[in-house]
């Protein structure tokens, strides 16, 4: 039988794992039998967590499956259809990831396994969108380009945090990067299922070559140039410790992109709500997205997170196996010994209290 492969690309925080829960669900609700490959950059899978213990799922934590775990994709694919058997398979790749180089991985593993690369849906936050081409600046900005341009299907997605006439100005954008996959105005990801999982003629080969044509000659050499450069992950900034002894808490940044940073904090104990959200509103604009699981000590409840580009939103969680308290955030050169701090002083003021 051959496995009909789904790839999830977007930024981060544009959506990508709401869309797998739809996914999921629509599958499931027809008794398929659907598994996941999720990527994270860091080394906490809180995505994955909250998936639940009936889909069948390979993590590749600590990098990105386009470059640092780009040889462990096959390993992992190959071991859920030979062990999970589905019918389905979704990766979701890291936001920082350029799914060029994943599409490229999948044909390659398709050579050798019975497996349909069926479309490679890209999610844009669209206030982020319009935020990035204001600046024209950036590898966060071309990063995007880069992931519009890979499309086969595309969702503009959280299109009601925009205006009608900047909404609009977002699809010309994205459509001007990429003429030919066909575009969905969403919000949280709701779509009909026919739209994303009709087989794309692109990923078959009629658009692949003319979208990589829109690059100019410079442009793809300075792309392919830096691509190691921006990919390389450099080992001895992962210096992540579990200790209990406070000094000993510091949980250095790795650099999967180089522009791009991961701070991960463990939670000694519940903390104040209040407090924490007053320290998320707080956070500053090199930090674009953080994500965890909380035990809030005045609601007696535990909460999946998400800050998402000053937006955040709090969810009351019953986990069905144990999981730790944790916090990620990622963003770009921030402080991250300044974040540690006022959330080991959170914590502080809580076992004084």
């Amino acid at each position: 039988m051959t496995v009909p492969i789904y790839i999830l690309s977007g930024f981060l925080g544009s959506g990508k794992t709401t869309l797998l829960q739809h996914m999921l669900e629509n599958w499931k609700a027809e008794g398929k039998t659907p598994a996941v490959v999720m990527n994270e950059i860091g080394d906490v899978n809180l995505d994955g967590m909250m998936l639940g213990e009936d889909v069948a799922m390979a993590e590749l934590l600590s990098g990105c499956i386009c470059c640092s775990n780009r040889a462990d994709l096959g390993t992992e694919l190959y071991n859920l259809i030979q062990t999970g058997e589905p019918d389905v398979i979704v990766i979701e790749a890291s936001g920082v990831a350029n799914p060029i180089e994943i599409l490229d991985a999948v044909t390659e593993i398709s050579l050798y396994h019975r497996m349909e690369l069926r479309n490679l849906i890209t999610v844009v936050d669209a206030a982020h969108l319009w935020e990035l081409y204001e600046q024209q600046q950036g590898k966060t900005y071309r990063l995007m380009q880069e992931q519009i341009r890979a499309a086969s299907v595309l969702m503009i997605n959280k299109s009601d945090l925009l205006d009608s006439k900047r909404l609009e100005q977002v699809q010309q954008i994205a459509r001007g990067w990429n003429p030919y996959a066909p575009m969905h105005v969403t919000v949280r990801c709701e779509l009909d299922r026919d739209l994303y999982e009709q087989a794309s003629h692109a990923l078959a080969g009629e658009h692949q070559a003319t979208n990589a044509d829109q690059l100019t000659t410079d442009e793809y050499n300075h792309h392919s140039a830096n691509h190691d450069h921006d990919h390389n992950y450099h080992s001895d900034h992962h210096d992540h410790s579990h200790s209990h002894n406070e000094h000993e808490r510091v949980h250095a940044p790795h650099h999967s992109h180089e522009h791009v940073m991961v701070y991960t904090h463990y939670f000694e104990q519940p903390i104040n709500s209040e407090a924490f959200e007053a320290l998320i509103a707080g956070l500053p604009a090199e930090i674009y997205r953080a994500k965890g699981i909380l035990t809030f000590n005045d609601t007696n409840s535990r909460f999946l997170f998400q800050y998402a580009y000053r937006q955040s939103d709090f969810m009351k969680i019953t986990p069905q196996k144990p999981l730790p308290d944790v916090a990620v955030f990622i963003g770009e050169h921030f402080d991250k010994r300044h974040i540690q701090e006022l959330l080991l002083t959170l914590e502080r003021q809580e076992s004084e209290a």
